[in-house]
């Protein structure tokens, strides 16, 4: 995605797997790396999977998560995601509703 650095996708369970709602991607981001700041019109769930990150949201704020956190962003809501190491990467779940995998 265009304002991200260091960061990928994978999509082990989406719709061609026969998903009925949600479909869910792994996300990996490298040391230092980043999500665009973005916002979209869904929710999305996600949960850390390994290493040390932070979520910024529309405020600025910054809530730091760890393997095993949960985090929940709300539809239209500004946010973005850091690696906050600089040498182990940052990988969680994200579930999302089908139609926006």
């Amino acid at each position: 995605m265009e304002g991200a650095a260091g960061a990928w996708k994978q999509l082990p369970l989406g719709s061609e797997d026969g998903v009925p709602v949600y479909s869910y991607r792994v996300f990996t981001v490298e040391p230092n790396g980043h999500t665009p700041y973005h916002n979209h019109p869904y929710e999305h769930m996600n949960f850390v999977i390994e290493g040390n990150g932070v979520l910024i949201n529309e405020a600025g704020e910054e809530f730091p998560l760890k393997a095993g956190d949960f985090a929940l962003v709300d539809p239209n809501e500004k946010h973005q995601y850091r690696n906050a190491s600089a040498d182990k990467e940052f990988k969680m779940i994200c579930g999302v509703p089908k139609q926006f995998e």
